[in-house]
């Protein structure tokens, strides 16, 4: 049976049931096609592609073009999950109306059917409101920022005191009065989003927060495709990325060995057709 569309409706249905909301990235064509084939809620191309994908060495690094790139790929793969675009750094900064087209940019361009910026400082509240008032559904994001980690003291949790708990409580109803439809809230202490989420209406997308309306994780790493250690909050549900090494190798040594490719791998052609081309070959 298929699928209805996942809707802003349906997802704000979802969180009054108290029936958690699925949220995963995809960066392309297949991994778009895992999350639509598993049946998730809402398909986030986050800028984390810009390491788990492109080689970046932070989100920062990643251009509007290549995000673009990945969104469209994603949107090729995906029928039913709603389907969030991360905006990537430096193309909201400058102005409210710097925002706005990056946005239109994701929705014409990409079918994107809402997007998702960072921060509540002024400047990305004035952002916000603009977008939501071009017509374009927002995510906010809230706790840990990842573009710009450096200012809150690097990638770790947020939170932990009297005063930076205080901090992300406001940010995130200051999100929520701003129009987002919903929040992530990433890397602040389950207790602290806990009491956050009693003042919210809008449902709340947790990864490294605790209990939420909804979860959020990389599908690189919750698939362990991802190399190195993992954050404390993902949890690696197979181990995909040692099982595709083992692939290519097994790969490499059958080319290698001369046991690939084998008579099944190939193509026979009608009878004669060899010996004509050997005429052929030896009449030059």
């Amino acid at each position: 049976m298929t699928r209805p569309r996942v809707t802003l409706r349906r997802l704000r249905e979802l969180a009054e049931a108290g029936t958690p909301i699925v949220m995963v990235t995809a960066y392309d064509f297949p991994s778009g096609r895992v999350a639509e084939r598993a049946g998730v809620d809402i398909v986030l191309v986050g800028d984390s592609g810009a390491q788990v994908v492109l080689g970046h060495p932070d989100t920062t690094s990643v251009t509007l073009d290549e995000m673009l790139t990945l969104s469209k790929a994603v949107r090729l793969a995906v029928q039913t999950p709603l389907v969030v675009c991360d905006l990537p750094f430096g193309t909201t900064e400058l102005s409210d109306e710097q925002a706005v087209a990056t946005s239109v940019r994701f929705v014409h361009e990409a079918g994107a059917d809402a997007v998702k910026i960072e921060g509540a400082n002024a400047a990305r509240l004035s952002r916000l409101r603009a977008i939501v008032e071009a017509g374009i559904p927002v995510v906010g994001h809230v706790g840990l920022t990842p573009q710009t980690a450096t200012a809150l003291g690097g990638l770790r949790a947020q939170g932990r005191t009297d005063d930076d708990a205080i901090r992300v409580a406001r940010d995130a109803l200051a999100v929520q009065d701003a129009g987002a439809f919903a929040i992530v809230i990433e890397a602040v202490p389950a207790d602290v989003v806990a009491e956050i989420r009693r003042a919210l209406r809008i449902p709340v997308i947790g990864i490294g927060a605790g209990e939420a309306d909804g979860q959020v994780l990389v599908q690189h790493d919750l698939l362990g495709i991802t190399e190195g250690r993992a954050p404390v909050f993902v949890k690696r549900y197979a181990a995909l990325g040692d099982a595709m090494v083992e692939g290519v190798e097994a790969y490499a040594r059958e080319v290698r060995e001369g046991v690939f490719p084998a008579g099944e791998h190939t193509y026979r052609a009608a009878p004669g057709v060899a010996t004509a081309v050997r005429e052929f070959v030896d009449g030059l």
